[in-house]
């Protein structure tokens, strides 16, 4: 190990992929001793990154959700990101850029139900803040696969509930108020704990709470998957865990991602149904995968 004031790298390998990790420890830290993480990516690892970018940003555009569950399983086994908890740092910052971005499009095409969205966003901040502290307490590959599991469990909802239409002219109001509260405040504590974005959870539990249809869920969705995102990300970039070069990769990546997505959400919002399935469907490949990554931390 390196003695104080010195650097050293350890190189870790991911899909045949040298990777370089610079461990820098401070000799005079203020108040707080810490151990910062630089990730050093090569050129093929920067292509996948911005590749595996464009991904995270179709996902979010076209189902509000599933950006960031999808980002850390690709920054671990794609890119070759050695430390589950700095892909989830990561993951958190370029979820919430990417989520704002495809939030502005949808916001032009009148989809989003800001009064609902916005108190929903405000009551999940303080979970996702306090979920986050939680979370980095807790072995990263044993959150993934107890999160796969609460994906399944969404995915069966979501198709239980694949015909139902909504009212798309619903306010916030006394009637639906706890509601939103009180769901904002539990998925954001998940969405903290988990270190992803929670839109998977959000959708639901906008419909839930207000009987919006799906096409504004989704939309409207994407104000807390960008506040949760933002809130998991300060939390973790305050503990060092967090490769900005990467993030700034994914959210490039996003910004293309995020366009196609969106358009791809509009035209199945005028088919009955039809993204409620790709949703779950969605839901239902991701968790499969990381539970068969994962499992043996269960």
């Amino acid at each position: 190990m390196a003695s104080d004031g010195k650097s050293f790298y350890s190189v870790f390998k991911r899909s045949g992929i040298p990777v370089r990790v610079k461990k820098t420890r401070q000799i005079k830290p203020s108040r707080r001793k810490r151990e910062s993480l630089v990730l050093i990516i090569s050129t093929t690892q920067s292509l996948l990154g911005l590749a595996s970018g464009m991904l995270v940003g179709f996902s979010l555009g076209l189902v509000g959700g599933g950006g960031s569950i999808l980002a850390v399983p690709l920054m671990v086994y794609v890119v070759g990101v050695p430390e589950p908890h700095v892909a989830i740092g990561t993951s958190a910052i370029a979820v919430a850029a990417n989520a704002a971005i495809n939030l502005s499009n949808h916001a032009r095409g009148g989809t989003v139900i800001w009064s609902c969205a916005l108190v929903f966003a405000a009551a999940g901040i303080v979970g996702a803040f306090g979920g986050s502290i939680l979370g980095k307490m807790v072995e990263g590959q044993k959150l993934l696969a107890l999160f796969a599991l609460i994906m399944l469990v969404i995915a069966m909802l979501m198709l239980k509930t694949r015909s139902r239409i909504g009212l798309p002219d619903v306010k916030i109001s006394m009637s639906n108020m706890p509601a939103i509260v009180g769901l904002g405040l539990a998925t954001g504590t998940l969405s903290g704990f988990f270190g992803i974005g929670g839109g998977f959870l959000i959708v639901p539990a906008l419909m839930l709470a207000t009987g919006m249809p799906i096409m504004n869920a989704v939309s409207s969705s994407l104000v807390a998957v960008t506040a949760f995102g933002m809130t998991t990300a300060a939390s973790y970039a305050w503990s060092g865990l967090v490769s900005w070069t990467l993030a700034g990769l994914f959210v490039a990546g996003g910004i293309l991602g995020g366009l196609a997505g969106t358009r791809s959400a509009r035209l199945l919002a005028e088919k009955r149904g039809a993204l409620n399935i790709v949703f779950a469907v969605v839901i239902i490949a991701v968790a499969l995968y990381m539970l068969v990554r994962n499992i043996t931390a269960l």
